[in-house]
């Protein structure tokens, strides 16, 4: 294997953007492919309701016990270790439906997440919110407003998870070089991706050459620095004609670009779709 391969949401969801399902003991995936060391583009969550489980998280292996609640970042390498005797839910999601409150409390525990310990109460209601989530999006996505209600829905529950990240605290780990400047960089882009896109123009902010910064963003994700700026870019500009009525010039401009037909061009590249397509797909 040259590559560790890279699984993409959109190859397997509809318009809702996310995958969600239940798994019993002994379920296993697919095919041998899925077993295997791979990223995906998109945030995993993963809830454990019964037994135990294990993955391996860019070589170290997280333990999942009863009631614990954990996610998987986009681009970090993991694969399955162990869960057959685990029961729980599972979930994907594509990064442009979380918003950046909640992706500052993910990403700033990247690489050293650990599973999250929910009390009776707390795993109840999460258990009711997938449940009702699950049932919505189980049904047909063409029927009126199907898309919205599986969005609310999904925002309640990554809500609730960034609140339970965000009220702890991993004592006693220490940070890489590589992953401090990545956790660095990833800040830095997402208050001035409007202003500047110049891989060499962050590594100066930062202090480091544009070689190591892109060597450190390959070791910690997978990816060179021009890819997340252009994901973070690219994640603003879907929610914006998703959420919001600026028609592609105005989304053009406020995004730095000066010239809206070369950003149309630039997303349909990176998107696979023209941005009214985008928006027409996921508002209809």
């Amino acid at each position: 294997m040259k590559n560790i391969p890279v699984h993409q949401l959109k190859d397997r969801v509809g318009l809702a953007g996310i995958e969600i399902s239940r798994f019993k003991a002994g379920d296993l995936p697919e095919n041998d492919e899925t077993l295997g060391a791979h990223r995906d583009d998109h945030y995993l969550f993963f809830l454990l309701e019964e037994g135990e489980a294990s993955l391996m998280i860019d070589f170290q292996e997280v333990a999942f016990s009863t009631n614990t609640l954990y996610y998987v970042l986009p681009g970090q390498v993991h694969h399955r270790v162990n869960n057959e005797i685990a029961y729980g839910w599972f979930l994907a999601v594509d990064p442009m439906l979380i918003s950046p409150d909640y992706r500052s409390v993910f990403e700033n525990q990247l690489l050293l997440q650990q599973p999250c310990l929910l009390d009776a109460k707390q795993m109840q209601q999460f258990r009711n919110l997938l449940n009702i989530l699950h049932e919505k999006y189980s049904e047909d996505e063409r029927g009126p407003f199907y898309v919205h209600i599986v969005h609310s829905l999904l925002q309640s529950f990554i809500g609730m998870v960034a609140r339970n990240y965000g009220q702890v605290n991993w004592p006693g780990v220490q940070l890489t070089r590589p992953v401090q400047l990545s956790q660095q960089f990833k800040k830095m882009l997402s208050e001035n991706m409007r202003s500047i896109k110049s891989p060499s123009a962050y590594a100066s902010k930062l202090h480091v050459s544009e070689s190591y910064l892109n060597e450190s963003l390959k070791k910690t994700t997978g990816f060179p620095v021009s890819y997340w700026i252009m994901q973070e870019v690219m994640m603003e500009a879907k929610r914006l004609l998703y959420y919001s009525e600026l028609n592609v010039k105005e989304i053009a401009h406020d995004l730095g670009y000066d010239d809206h037909t070369y950003f149309s061009r630039l997303f349909k590249k990176t998107v696979e779709a023209t941005p009214l397509d985008f928006r027409h797909q996921y508002r209809k």
